[in-house]
């Protein structure tokens, strides 16, 4: 039996333990469980209170002795369904939450903050931040160093980046580094002439820079700094030197 089901209802092994114990072997008392699993008998009995208040054990007493047996194994849905109630009230309270927890992520001022990542999965996490945080702004357009090989990385970490972009109606500017690359919609595009392949790719978006390369052992990664003043300064420069490339 695969017993991570169980585990995604939150139980612990020992909990799994006794409970599948009481299904095999029926009605118990706390010392039969505890010998059967191994388990002290303060353990078990918490364990088994644990079970009660899911309501996937019940108890009944034999003579001077609580036994206990599992309830249904179709109470298992019912705990599951509590589960998701219970998630649905924990997301409408983090979404309650979130004006506050946001205005205390503020009060960090100008202190840039630095996340890295790492492989497609991180590379495509920087880039639908750029696609959630810009689409946000009264002014939809980013800017871009772009370059070629990093450029092919993008491309296969989030292939329909650039359709989603469009979709979401938000402009580009870019400066490609090297020869290559096209225009698709809503993007203009100039070219420096360096013909350097393997620059990094550098986003400047909405109070954010992002810079995705390859390390050491050529594998994909990124970084976001998280800065009004420095995004708003790399944005300048980028938007003179726009402006001075013919």
């Amino acid at each position: 039996m695969d017993i991570s089901i169980f585990k995604k209802l939150n139980l612990s092994d020992k909990e799994i333990k006794v409970y599948l114990s009481l299904l095999e072997y029926g009605d118990l008392s706390v010392r039969s469980l505890a010998e059967l699993t191994d388990l002290n008998r303060g353990t078990a009995y918490d364990i088994l209170k644990s079970l009660q208040e899911r309501g996937l054990v019940a108890y009944y007493h034999r003579a001077t002795k609580q036994h206990f047996v599992a309830e249904d194994p179709e109470k298992l849905l019912k705990v599951l369904k509590n589960q998701k109630e219970e998630l649905g009230t924990l997301e409408e309270k983090i979404k309650e939450a979130l004006p506050e927890l946001t205005s205390l992520q503020d009060k960090g001022g100008n202190k840039p903050v630095t996340k890295f990542y790492e492989g497609k999965e991180g590379i495509k996490t920087i880039l639908s931040d750029v696609l959630k945080v810009v689409n946000e702004e009264s002014e939809k357009e980013y800017y871009v160093y772009s370059a070629k090989n990093s450029s092919e990385e993008i491309n296969k970490a989030f292939p329909d980046f650039t359709k989603d972009r469009i979709k979401k109606n938000i402009k580009v500017k870019a400066i490609s580094l090297a020869e290559g690359g096209h225009t698709y919609g809503l993007d203009e595009r100039k070219w420096l002439g360096i013909n350097d392949a393997s620059a990094t790719f550098i986003i400047i978006y909405a109070g954010k820079c992002a810079f995705i390369s390859r390390d050491s052992k050529n594998l994909p990664v990124g970084v976001i700094i998280e800065n009004k003043m420095i995004s708003e300064t790399q944005r300048r420069i980028f938007l003179q030197l726009w402006n001075l490339i013919k």
